[in-house]
């Protein structure tokens, strides 16, 4: 018999039961993983090159920036610089971010007011500029913001990481409903991943490709079966079909917030889990929510999974992963899918931590103080500690009585000293093994922490207008509007990507006296940029335009 044979969950539903444990886990579409990390990885994907355009010439093939290969050649009528080639001595000139534009003095501060919290009406009216404008200078620093992106974390691939502690998490965006008879929101979820010692914001992948027709991909769908095989032997395994929608809205309901005390919650999460048809499918559709009516949403499992191979495609020379991520059976088995081999090697650690969440701050505050109290009382009675040695030392005591929580049996540790931002936290080791001594699983422990990731996630809700937390209306039956939000899904997206170059590259905080940048933290800026930076970057790579020299 084999590691593993195929069984049914129910009708279309296929799953892989291992022959050892008798787990059966749900399969996924190879096919649709790969579409989707192509989706999200494409901006990294190399440009044409800028070189001679004479193809006769030795330096057709030379990039422009090759030393001794080109000499500046002043500038074009439009002011793009012009190069001649040092062979044949034809010129080309490579065009101005800004070409066509009319009125780009207004570019940096429509750069600014949109990630400063000022709603895009207000734009309008303090700039006095027309609607049409506004949208062509966001979809213009949008793909400024890309290139930028994409020149600088080239480099990732290439660049040595003894230790890499990330952490990882979810946060859904609402899509205002456009027509009054249909009242339904449009739910994003966005996956995203932070290095926890620069702040350093690696991706953040919205479940939402606007490239797709949906209509055809639909019609396509309908004419070759695909609606009638099981999900994950479809072309089209990794979008959102209406077939599908019509089955999950028919019969879920919204899910509550998870209640209680911090174990209660952590139990309430398995319980969710474990009731889903499919454990590793957390955008399950109800009948307040609709598909986009441009694009096409994608399984939020597929983003995922997708997500956790970007981070090997981006990070090449990675010695040691210590991966933090919020407790969902998805993200377990997607960071399991790509990381096995690291896992195997040991080379891999995976975490859950969850925090509870929805706390004031006077409760914060309660909690902090009767964990510093309990601290204290253990310093006093053990005056020969350090507090980093105390803090170890519970941990350890911890660690030996830490109990089972769920139908998996994972093991959770309540850390004895949290802070405000993770007032009441508990960890648990997935991929837990015995060739670290207790010293060092105790020191995994304190590492364990979702801080970085949700802090972007904060910053965004803060600065972003159109991203800020709506309010539910319970004369509305507690459906989602806001005026601020945004009416159609590619805006969020390119929002959400806009800021995280803003977050990286640009926003300072102050270490040891020193303003420094999450880039800079991480080594790929030696300064801080400002936003003219990103708007007039020039990427030699863009295709130029010719001129006969």
């Amino acid at each position: 018999m084999g590691a593993y044979s195929f069984v049914s969950g129910g009708k279309r539903y296929p799953l892989l039961k291992c022959n050892a444990c008798a787990e059966s886990p749900p399969l996924k579409s190879n096919l649709g993983i790969t579409q989707e990390l192509e989706r999200i990885s494409a901006y990294l994907k190399p440009k044409e090159i800028v070189s001679c355009p004479n193809e006769a010439c030795d330096n057709h093939t030379v990039p422009l920036g090759t030393k001794k290969a080109y000499r500046s050649f002043g500038t074009t009528k439009g002011g793009a610089p012009r190069y001649q080639c040092a062979k044949c001595h034809k010129t080309f000139s490579i065009p101005k971010p800004t070409q066509y534009q009319h009125d780009t003095h207004h570019n940096q501060m429509i750069f600014k007011m949109l990630v400063n919290k000022v709603p895009l009406n207000r734009i309008v009216a303090m700039l006095g500029i027309s609607w049409e404008v506004l949208y062509n200078r966001i979809d213009f620093i949008h793909r400024q913001c890309i290139a930028f992106a994409a020149d600088r974390e080239a480099k990732l691939k290439d660049m040595p990481m003894k230790r890499l502690y990330l952490s990882l998490d979810r946060q859904e965006h609402v899509v205002n409903w456009t027509e009054r008879h249909d009242k339904r929101n449009v739910i994003l979820s966005c996956i995203a991943s932070a290095d926890n010692t620069s702040g350093y914001v690696f991706g953040i992948h919205p479940n939402f490709d606007a490239t797709v027709d949906r209509d055809a991909v639909e019609a396509d769908a309908l004419a070759n079966g695909d609606i009638a095989l099981p999900s994950p032997h479809r072309k089209y395994a990794h979008l959102w079909l209406t077939d599908d929608y019509a089955v999950t809205a028919s019969k879920s309901a919204r899910k509550k917030p998870f209640a209680g005390t911090l174990t209660r919650q952590i139990e309430e999460a398995y319980a969710d889990s474990a009731n889903r048809d499919d454990v590793e499918m957390f955008d399950i559709k109800t009948k307040d929510q609709k598909l986009p009516d441009y694009g096409m949403q994608v399984h939020a499992e597929y983003t995922l999974i997708a997500h956790f191979h970007f981070l090997k495609h981006l990070l090449g020379k990675v010695e040691k992963w210590r991966i933090f991520m919020d407790q969902d059976s998805g993200i377990r088995s997607a960071f399991l899918s790509a990381f096995i081999n690291e896992v195997k090697a040991h080379a891999a650690e995976g975490f859950y931590v969850h925090v509870a969440k929805n706390l004031n701050v006077d409760e914060k505050r309660v909690l902090l103080n009767q964990s510093h109290r309990e601290f204290k009382q253990f310093m006093d009675q053990h005056p020969g500690f350090t507090e980093n040695e105390a803090k170890l030392h519970i941990l350890k005591q911890r660690i030996a009585n830490m109990r089972e929580i769920g139908q998996w049996k994972d093991r959770w540790v309540q850390h004895p000293l949290p802070n405000m931002g993770e007032a009441e936290k508990s960890m648990c080791w997935l991929t837990q093994h015995a060739e670290f001594d207790e010293d060092h699983i105790a020191m995994l422990y304190n590492k364990a922490s979702l801080h970085a990731v949700d802090a972007f996630f904060e910053k965004v809700r803060r600065r972003i207008s159109m991203l800020e937390r709506p309010m539910h209306s319970a004369s509305n039956e507690w459906r989602t509007w806001s005026g601020y939000s945004a009416y159609k899904p590619g805006q969020v997206v390119k929002m959400l990507e806009i800021f995280r170059v803003v977050h990286n590259y640009i926003d300072t905080r102050k270490t040891s006296g020193i303003s420094t940048t999450p880039a800079m933290r991480l080594g790929l800026a030696q300064a801080p940029m400002d936003y003219g930076d990103v708007i007039y970057f020039r990427q030699l790579s863009t295709v130029c335009k010719h001129f006969n020299g």
